[in-house]
């Protein structure tokens, strides 16, 4: 019986936390062979409107909800994409909840893309506050935050996640260079695989990530403020 009620138990709660995206509206497709989905905002106004996806449930892991929004997006030729923020009675656009929220899914030729280059992006994993120090200079970030750097070609820009056994990195952005986004990981404890019994610690870890992923994460994340 005991097992009967852990196994209903465990169900739910897979129910409860499951987060599913559906193409909800389709209004045209495009043939096109870009690999990337990257965020607009002003540059909607020349963007080609596809349709609309939406996100119903929470889940930590953005990396496989991600995934999924960028199957469906590819489904009908999607490279771009917007927030699309559910109104309220009076028309006023809700506040973002991360259990619920709509994409609405764009073409737009990749010359007409601005604010790509000259930026350096800085994510929190998902669990808890990043202590990190940039150019000497401290910041902590809240979970599901990032924070947003405009850098200056040939600066270099030092990365420390100021942990035990942690990371640090250092960049050195040109002219017209690429934005940059890394994430900051939280400190895992695990058990030694070698059999002996202990525990491997890994802190701080500093992680490049892919741009379309990353300009997803500033959709769903919040941005902070720099002064810390």
């Amino acid at each position: 019986m005991k097992k009967i009620i852990f196994t209903v138990f465990v169900f739910l709660m897979h129910f409860f936390n499951a987060q599913n995206v559906y193409l909800t509206k389709v209004e045209k497709t495009k043939e096109n062979t870009d690999k990337f989905l990257y965020k607009i905002e002003s540059e909607i106004k020349e963007a080609e409107y596809l349709g609309e996806i939406e996100v119903q449930g929470f889940s930590k892991d953005d990396a496989e909800i991600f995934s999924l929004i960028y199957k469906k997006a590819k489904e009908i030729g999607a490279n771009s994409f917007s927030l699309k923020p559910f109104e309220n009675v009076d028309g006023t656009p809700q506040n973002f909840n991360p259990a619920n929220y709509r994409l609405s899914l764009y073409y737009l030729p990749k010359d007409k893309l601005i604010n790509q280059t000259g930026y350096l992006y800085l994510f929190a994993s998902s669990e808890k506050d990043q202590k990190i120090a940039l150019n000497k200079k401290d910041y902590t970030i809240s979970p599901r935050s990032y924070l947003i750097i405009k850098t200056i070609p040939g600066e270099v820009y030092t990365i420390s996640t100021k942990k035990l056994l942690g990371s640090t990195i250092k960049i050195q952005p040109k002219e017209n260079s690429s934005n940059q986004y890394f994430q900051i990981s939280a400190t895992k404890v695990k058990s030694d695989d070698t059999g002996t019994g202990g525990l491997n610690l890994k802190s701080g870890d500093i992680i490049g990530l892919e741009k379309s992923y990353a300009e997803f994460l500033t959709a769903i994340y919040n941005k902070e403020n720099q002064s810390n």
